[in-house]
């Protein structure tokens, strides 16, 4: 059992430290952008039908769709950065779902400019400016909420003590992240390839959240054997259950899901504060 779990730390390692450096984020970001100037200069020549049929039948013909690729791959992005965070602490993990929650906001409200006409206006579509609005003013809401939860992480809680079982305990998050990480990239190919050979592609990022409410159960148990105080073990389920209610924002209908999510953010935020204020241990004063 050791051997494989240093085994799967190793690959998972090399893979975080490949994906942190500044050099593969910054051909990253350029890589974004080549392809967002890119996707508007194909949309404009299906526009002007200079584009082959086998092209233009799979192309759309409105330039906001173009933004709603360069979100849809910032999500990507941060789906990734977010599994190399499951090693980390939970609240640490939950606070960088908090931040993919707020980009679907921002990704949703781009997307209904997909239903407006070029040049935009919004006269007869009052209902996609309503949604817009929403899904802006739950973004704003839960990145403030973020910043709440963050200034509340700052107490640290040494319930589990550097050594052996803290090495264990993460050598078994970094296992289970890696098998999230095998599972993500073995979806976004089989979308690929839908798409590719012309059907219809599944909702990527509500399928990957399903799989994420297992790994967060899985982690709960996990920590449970490292943890076994009841102060751990319900905080951590507790932030499995902001988890799960990020998921249903994703997969809930307009205006309902910016509630689920608002409510999630405001439940981490009390839940930290309040196990902040009874159950970490005040620091010992400085000698």
């Amino acid at each position: 059992m050791n051997s494989i779990l240093e085994q799967t730390t190793r690959i998972f390692d090399r893979l975080n430290r490949f994906f942190g450096r500044d050099t593969t984020r910054r051909a990253v970001a350029v890589t974004l952008v080549l392809i967002f100037l890119l996707a508007l200069v194909t949309i404009e020549l299906n526009r002007q039908g200079l584009l082959p049929d086998f092209l233009g039948f799979e192309t759309p013909i409105n330039h906001y769709m173009a933004i709603n690729l360069a979100f849809t791959l910032m999500l990507v992005l941060e789906g990734i950065a977010l599994i190399f965070t499951l090693h980390c602490s939970v609240s640490r993990a939950l606070g960088k779902q908090f931040e993919i929650l707020a980009l679907i906001f921002l990704r949703s409200s781009f997307k209904e400019l997909a239903i407006l006409p070029e040049p935009i206006t919004v006269a007869g579509h009052m209902d996609v400016l309503w949604r817009i609005s929403a899904n802006g003013v739950g973004a704003i809401a839960v990145f403030g909420l973020l910043g709440l939860y963050s200034a509340a992480l700052r107490r640290k809680d040494e319930t589990l003590k550097s050594g052996a079982s803290l090495d264990m305990f993460v050598a078994a998050k970094k296992a289970v992240a890696l098998f999230i990480l095998i599972i993500f990239c073995g979806m976004g190919l089989c979308n690929a390839w839908l798409l590719v050979t012309g059907r219809k592609v599944f909702e990527f990022f509500q399928y990957f959240y399903t799989v994420l409410i297992f790994s967060d159960i899985l982690l709960v148990l996990i920590s449970q054997y490292f943890l076994p105080q009841f102060r751990a073990v319900f905080r951590n389920s507790g932030y499995a259950l902001c988890t799960l209610l990020i998921r249903l924002a994703v997969t809930a209908p307009p205006f309902y899901n910016v509630l689920i999510g608002v409510g999630s953010a405001i439940l981490a935020v009390l839940l930290t504060f309040i196990y902040n204020k009874f159950y970490v241990l005040p620091a010992p004063p400085p000698r």
